[in-house]
């Protein structure tokens, strides 16, 4: 019974991605896809807090928002919690992947 919110909101999501979202065009600033995003949230941390994250999400996918890669994050956010849902929504920035130069040898100049 407590993965039914959950399922639900997969197949919603998954609806719109095969129907309304090819008519609208897919124009989501961000990678993974502001629907794709929403379901990995909602799929690893629950309804409830998957949810905000993507409405957070889809806030910051306006012409005036974040662009580029955003992953859902790892943990949830410290000092989230059901009863102020708002803290599990990330409003600014993105959550990237830390660029790494580890494999670049340094010139021996």
């Amino acid at each position: 019974m407590s993965h039914l919110p959950r399922r639900i909101a997969h197949v919603a999501i998954r609806g719109y991605q095969l129907t309304l979202s090819g008519l609208i065009g897919r124009q989501c600033r961000h990678m993974p896809s502001c629907s794709e995003y929403t379901d990995e949230a909602i799929q690893k941390y629950g309804f409830w807090p998957g949810g905000w994250m993507g409405f957070a999400r889809i806030c910051r996918c306006g012409p005036f928002g974040t662009s580029g890669i955003d992953n859902v994050p790892e943990t949830l956010p410290e000092g989230s919690g059901w009863y102020k849902p708002w803290a599990y929504g990330r409003w600014r920035g993105v959550n990237a992947p830390p660029i790494s130069c580890d494999s670049v040898e340094p010139d021996g100049g």
